[in-house]
Formats: C-alpha cells, structure tokens, sequence
C-alpha cells in the first residue's frame, strides 16, 4: 500500500507542472498515467511516468480539457485515481462529478463546492493571496503570498516579509466544504477574488515555506483516512519564492528545446546548506515545444531564512542559461528577483 493511501493515479496535466507531479507520485510509491495528445507522444512528463494514454488530437479541447476523454482514459488504464494539476482541470466541477460517476476517487474538492467557488478553474493573480491545505479542521499550513504579474499571469511569486492577517472570508472555505489545496486571490477590501485548486505556480511557494509536498497533501485530503500514518508537520513557515520560466514565442509557433532547462538533466548547483531549491524543467534537449500550448518551460522556487536569500537563489538558477533554442523571459524575471533581494518593492506589487 502506497504511504498515502492510494495505489496509482491519472495525472491529468502537461508541461512542468505534470513533470513535478509525477515526480513526486514516484518518492510517494504511487504509479502515475500521464495522459498525451497526438503532439506530445514522447513529452517529458510521458517518458516520467509509469504509463501514458493518448486522449486525442492537438487541441487541448480534444485532449487535455475534454472531460469524457479523460475519464475514459482513467477507465481504460485501472487507476484508482483521477489527480487534477492546473486550475483548468481542477476547478472543473463537470470533471470532478464525471470522475466521481465513474467510480474513481476525484483528487480535489467536490463537484458541489467547485461549482459554487472554484468553478472558473482561473489561476488566481491577483497581487495578494494566500495558499493553504484545507481540512475538515480548517486551514493547514495557510502562507500569504505577493505576486509580480505579466500579462495577467503570475510570473513570480513569494511570502511578505511580515506576516499577514489571514483575510475572515479564508476560514470561511473549509466550512462550506472545501477540501484539498487552495489557492486564493485577496481583493483589496479583504474578501475573496479569485479561489483555485490544483497545483498553481504559489503552491510552490507554501511546499518551499512549510517543507512539505503538495501532491502528498493532495492525495491525502482524497484518500480514505488512515490511523497508522502520521499527518504532515511543520515548524512555522520561512520565506520563499517560486517564478515560473516562459517563452516568448509568438502565440501558435512552435520551437525546439536544444539547451538545457532547470531542473532536467544533471543536478542543478547546491545552493546554501539554508536553502531549499527545486527546479522542474518541462522539456530535455530534442523536445519539440508545440505552439498548441502553454509555453511555460520551468519553474523554480526557494525557501530561505529570508526573501532576499530565497529570491538570490532562485536568481543563479535562472541566471546564465546556455542557449534553450527558443527565446523565453529569463532576464525579465530575474530583474523582478534581483530587486526582492535588494529589498526593493517590484513594481505592481
């Protein structure tokens, strides 16, 4: 039996989210299924996995985001579980009853309580937010977080200096049933923007602030509970920070990654014995990045005794990437995490 309860999983994802997810479902002991379209056959996160299932055609409407595609997949390849990754999939209410119907554990809130919060499945930017594991005894592990923004996307992400009152609507989620990861928008009167599941860029940041592992915390909040397991522990939360590296080709044009990404091939460099760094690249040298998706090509994040410290080593893995073979917005990024370790407000937040 699998530590947390649940032998194998669909992983119901792409890119270097769906790459990290899989990595962890193997430290966890529980076999993954990575789903694919016709473009992605050979993937990274298909080559990690322990199985793959073709769900259609190129476009995500075919294959990625068609709800009795996935199902089916997890039918036909005896998972116990269906594991949503972003928001998009994760905040479907739709999927979630499929998956329910179909007899399969649904890894995420209910059907009922996406519908009524977390139905839109957008990624929440907003300059403010919180991150937290809700249970049936409330928020666990809640950590504030600021967010530097690029065209409505959250590029880059970290904990205040200060810590933040938790906003009174945040305790609100756990009593209408929510269950699992949550990722939260904070308007500025104090209420809730935006409400997501599944594994936004931020969770990175409370998986570096707590030391724990989302994908546990996730599958757990889905698992029949068991005694002889001890639940997650941490001391109180340190700063962190996690950025997401993008490319910047024109949208619908393809590339090829010829150079390699944070997080792929030989170990990154050890940073300080007081930082926590995990690189998750989406693609190796040789891998085609198809213009029919997100161009999200890594993510980074760091914990540290401080923002600065966090922000630095997050830097010197982004910094002097060799040639990927597609231009991407590394230097942009950096400068927003140049100025976090200088101490400087980044403009917009």
């Amino acid at each position: 039996m699998a530590q947390v309860g649940i032998e194998s999983v669909l992983v119901a994802g792409r890119g270097p989210a769906a790459c990290g997810v899989i990595a962890s479902c193997a430290r966890l002991d529980v076999k993954s299924v990575a789903v694919h379209s016709e473009a992605e056959r050979s993937a990274r996160h298909v080559r990690m996995a322990d199985e793959a299932v073709l769900l259609g055609p190129a476009p995500a409407a075919e294959s990625y985001l068609a709800v009795d595609r996935i199902v089916e997949a997890a039918r036909r390849s005896g998972v116990s579980a269906v594991l949503p990754v972003p928001p998009a999939l994760a905040g479907n209410a739709k999927l979630a009853a499929a998956v329910r119907d179909a007899g399969l554990l649904w890894v995420g809130p209910d059907p009922d309580v996406l519908e009524r919060l977390g139905g839109d499945g957008v990624e929440p930017a907003s300059e403010r937010g919180l991150l937290a594991w809700v249970t049936g005894e409330g928020l666990q592990f809640p950590t504030p977080v600021l967010r530097d923004r690029a065209a409505g996307i959250a590029r880059v992400s970290w904990t205040p200096d200060a810590d933040a009152p938790l906003p009174a609507a945040a305790h609100r989620l756990a009593e209408v049933g929510w269950r699992g990861l949550v990722t939260v928008g904070i308007a500025p009167d104090g209420e809730l923007a935006e409400v997501a599941a599944g594994f936004s860029l931020d969770i990175a940041v409370l998986e570096r602030a707590h030391g724990v592992d989302a994908v546990e915390l996730a599958l757990r909040s889905a698992a029949p509970p068991r005694g002889d397991v001890p639940a997650p522990s941490s001391a109180p939360w340190r700063p962190a920070v996690a950025v997401q590296l993008r490319a910047t080709l024109p949208p619908g044009e393809a590339g090829r990654i010829t150079g390699r990404l944070p997080g792929t091939g030989r170990p990154d460099p050890k940073p300080q014995p007081d930082v926590d760094l995990v690189a998750v690249g989406g693609y190796e040298p040789g891998d085609r990045l198809d213009g029919w998706y997100d161009a999200l090509l890594a993510t980074v994040s760091a914990g540290a005794p401080d923002t600065a410290s966090a922000a630095r080593a997050a830097s010197e893995a982004l910094s002097g990437l060799p040639e990927v073979g597609v231009p991407h917005d590394g230097q942009e990024v950096c400068g927003v995490l140049q100025r976090l370790a200088a101490g400087q407000v980044v403009p917009g937040a």
